[in-house]
């Protein structure tokens, strides 16, 4: 695709160069600074001074000054010019001879004592621009004889030429051009590289000179451009590779020069331009009548038969601008990097920030996103431009101002969308993502640009991470926020801003309005119990006791919660005593915070725990003054008395009162007079008034959970002489009996057998006993084989003892003040010591410490009178 690059704009014209003489032509060129030099076919030197004039219109032109012309006497075309500015001189061929001549007066330099200034036979020659002579008053030039296949290397000083080296070709060469230690040449059928300081050679490429003119130009360190066959611009390196892509020019192009990042080329009619980034053909000028085209220090000069032209290249920022205009972007990006080298750091990294931007905005404007965010994101975009494109997403109080130069064409996001909404929805997503990806990086000036923005867009396209923006750190401005989270009905949202920047009444008095069926906002379902969980979590009491009736009287089972969830750390927890006082007129969450307190926290406070039982014992009297459900009334009677069972903080005397008179209520007044040690009450209600057995043995057991065997088998006992004696007293006594048996027959080991043989009547069965008895007896037996063990044990131990003692008397144990105790390393005082199994002497006071201080021996004997 076409760009304009260059402009050709005229240097010398014909009647300042000639005058009226039609029959000159222009053979050669030079240019050196200001100075041109041009050679006529008539053997003249003609040196004009150029200088550069900008326009007002911004553009370039020259001014040309006839400074001198000189006849060389030759009568032969000048063929070639070759400024040597550090010699002030002229490089001349003329008539295959090469000779100095003044930069400055014309006048050919003559001979120096032993050397000479010409070199005869000469078809071309080159000077090297990448000396490898360090001399700064001598010049490296190449030459090719016109009669042998050699190149020779001449050092070429103010007053003499010399030869240094002279290298041999395959074939006759006819185009050269030198860097360095390496000649790329032209031979008479292929191009090949020569290092003559080495003599490798590596051949390149076939080319058949006589069918066309070869070109070999240095455009850059090791580097050359060649004329391929096929009209292709070859590139070559000193190892014989091309590191580029070639540029495909025309079959009949008679010069070319490198202006990066363009290839220029001159054929009979038109000078081309191509990319050397992307080898596609970039401009066209029409030109006829060249056959000249060089390049000096950067300056691309062309010369036709009787003028001489400048190729001027437009800014590389205008370029760039004009392909971005075209929203040729990919051109623009490409010829803004490859320039790079040619630009000072600071200002193409600048220029670079800027091209990527607009490509990114060009990019966004064709919906091409992913391209947009990946120029957006190189270029370090101000994501605050790209935000002003959208109507009143920037708070009102941003400071923001768009880039002068504009960096895109659109004024706002309608204007680009041109009414469809399908756009508007697709850049708007677009936002949403990009400013959600960019957000963590964004610096602190434009935070709160961004982060209100993004909250805008949440909003109004309903998206799902409103509430995660909103609860985690964020910069969103409450003045600008409220009205769009109030136009789109997130009062949810609302109030988690209002949280954010302190102002928790506010949230909460907008969350029930909501609660309350006031304002509508179907975010949470369960917003109620996040109220709750709100509350429960604040560090503020006043705002709890503010809002906690309201959420009692809307259900106290959840609202209790508020007390009995609150965190252990936080510095302003509640008082309990402040929390029951609270709850008086809510009896159901009244209860459920004393079981907090009580069967949660474990809170050993006597009024917690009578309180508790009072309402339990309420809440059952109340269920059996009305007809409710028996599962009901057991699940109420069940709390009860498992709390009457396990606490022993409660007021029993108090609890007894209240349910003196209930008959209902008999296995509790049993659990209350055994918690008052009345046992002898308690087991009188279970067997005589409920008859309930099984409830008179758990009985038993749980109230000698922690206390020891002997008072258990009391308990036992007394359980077995109420059956004994009510068994007498009876008609019909068949029951007791059958409990007494029973009970001996699954719980033997607790009881005394000899003592409950005493207790039997002697008309019982010894057949009903036996479970027992054979129990007893394996209890007994039991002990005695225990105790006997223990005396054999102790007898063994004994015995080592004395053994030790024996061996310790045999020989004799010194004491002295300089030895110490093993036990307290303190030295003896007195020969009073006693001596440990290995001959150890220790204080006696120490071995009776640790005797003290070591665990008692078990006494294994025989505690039961079991026979």
């Amino acid at each position: 695709m076409s760009v304009k690059a260059f402009e050709l704009v005229p240097a010398v014209e014909r009647d300042l160069l000639m005058g009226d003489k039609a029959r000159i032509n222009i053979e050669c060129i030079e240019c050196c600074g200001k100075h041109l030099y041009v050679g006529t076919n008539d053997c003249f030197i003609h040196h004009f001074l150029l200088d550069e004039i900008n326009t007002s219109k911004g553009k370039l032109s020259y001014s040309a000054q006839k400074l001198l012309h000189k006849y060389l006497g030759l009568k032969k075309p000048v063929a070639e010019l070759r400024a040597a500015s550090a010699l002030e001189r002229l490089i001349v061929l003329c008539d295959g001879i090469v000779f100095l001549i003044d930069m400055v007066t014309l006048e050919t330099v003559p001979s120096a004592a032993g050397g000479g200034a010409k070199i005869r036979g000469v078809t071309a020659f080159c000077v090297n621009e990448n000396p490898v002579n360090g001399d700064p008053f001598c010049v490296e030039m190449c030459v090719l004889s016109s009669k042998r296949r050699t190149v020779q290397i001449y050092m070429v000083y103010e007053d003499r030429v010399q030869l240094v080296k002279e290298v041999t070709t395959p074939e006759q060469p006819c185009a050269v051009s030198l860097d360095g230690y390496f000649l790329c040449l032209a031979l008479t059928t292929q191009y090949m590289i020569l290092n003559y300081n080495t003599g490798a050679s590596q051949d390149l490429f076939p080319y058949n000179s006589e069918e066309r003119r070869p070109i070999v130009k240095r455009i850059g360190r090791e580097e050359f451009l060649l004329a391929a066959p096929g009209g292709l611009g070859m590139f070559a390196n000193a190892e014989g590779a091309s590191q580029r892509a070639p540029v495909n020019w025309s079959e009949q192009v008679i010069g070319a020069a490198v202006c990066f990042p363009y290839v220029v080329a001159l054929d009979e009619s038109f000078i081309t331009i191509h990319s050397m980034l992307d080898q596609q053909l970039k401009q066209t000028l029409s030109f006829r009548d060249g056959h000249i085209l060089q390049d000096f220090e950067g300056k691309v000069v062309l010369a036709s038969t009787k003028a001489v032209y400048v190729l001027v290249p437009l800014p590389l920022e205008r370029q760039i601008q004009d392909l971005l205009t075209s929203h040729r972007v990919e051109e623009a990006l490409a010829l803004t990097e490859g320039a790079q080298q040619n630009i000072p750091k600071d200002k193409f990294q600048i220029l670079h920030k800027r091209i990527l931007q607009q490509a990114g905005f060009i990019q966004f404007g064709k919906l091409q996103f992913l391209e947009a965010k990946e120029h957006f994101r190189k270029g370090q975009l101000d994501v605050r431009e790209l935000i002003s494109l959208y109507p009143l997403l920037l708070p009102a109080s941003s400071s923001f101002t768009r880039c002068h130069p504009p960096l895109h064409e659109f004024a706002d996001l309608n204007h680009l969308a041109q009414g469809d909404q399908e756009k508007v929805l697709r850049c708007k997503a677009f936002l949403i993502s990009y400013l959600g990806e960019i957000r963590s990086a964004v610096v602190n000036g434009c935070r709160e640009d961004v982060d209100t923005a993004l909250l805008k867009l949440y909003a109004e396209q309903n998206h799902c991470s409103l509430l995660e923006l909103l609860s985690s750190d964020n910069s969103c401005l409450l003045v600008d926020c409220v009205p769009w989270l109030e136009k789109y009905h997130k009062y949810f949202a609302l109030g988690l801003l209002y949280h954010y920047n302190g102002h928790d009444s506010t949230a909460l008095q907008m969350w029930i309005r909501v609660a309350d069926g006031d304002l509508q906002d179907p975010t949470r379902s369960d917003l109620y119990e996040y109220i709750v969980d709100f509350l429960c979590s604040s560090s503020s009491l006043d705002l709890v006791w503010q809002y906690a009736d309201w959420a009692l009287q809307k259900d106290p089972t959840v609202a209790v919660h508020i007390f009995t969830k609150r965190p252990d750390k936080n510095s302003q927890a509640v008082n309990p005593d402040d929390v029951i006082s609270y709850l008086e007129r809510h009896n159901e969450a009244l209860l459920l915070y004393l079981e907090h307190l009580v069967l949660d926290r474990r809170i050993r406070e006597e009024k917690f725990h009578t309180q508790l039982a009072t309402l339990y014992l309420e809440r059952v009297m109340s269920l059996l003054t009305v007809s409710s459900s028996s599962d009901k009334l057991s699940r109420a009677r069940e709390k009860l008395q498992a709390l009457l069972r396990e606490s022993d903080l409660y007021c029993a005397h108090v609890l007894l009162g209240e349910m003196e008179n209930c008959k209902e209520l008999l296995l509790e007044r049993a659990i209350l007079h055994g918690k008052l040690e009345e046992n002898e009450k308690a087991l009188h209600i279970l067997v005589h008034k409920l008859k309930d057995f099984k409830s008179a043995e758990a009985f038993c057991l749980w109230a000698s959970a922690c206390r020891d065997s002997g008072y258990r088998q009391q308990l036992f006992h007394l359980l077995l002489k109420v059956y004994l004696d009510s068994s007498g007293a009876a008609a019909g006594h068949g029951e007791f009996e059958m409990a007494a048996v029973d009970l001996l027959n699954q719980h033997g080991e607790v009881f005394d057998a000899v003592q409950v043989l005493r207790m039997l009547p002697d008309g019982w069965s010894l057949q009903l006993l036996r479970p027992f008895l054979g129990r007893a007896i394996r209890a007994s037996m039991h002990a005695y084989h225990t105790s006997e063990i223990a005396v054999g044990l102790a007898h063994s131990e004994n015995a080592q003892l004395l053994h030790d003692r024996l061996k310790v008397r045999r020989k004799p144990i010194f004491v002295s003040e300089k030895k110490g105790c093993h036990l307290c390393h303190n030295t003896f005082s007195e020969p009073d010591v006693v001596i440990l199994p290995g001959g150890v002497p220790v204080h006696a006071h120490c071995v009776a410490q640790k005797i003290r201080d070591s665990p008692t021996k078990r006494q294994l004997t025989n505690n039961s009178n079991h026979t």
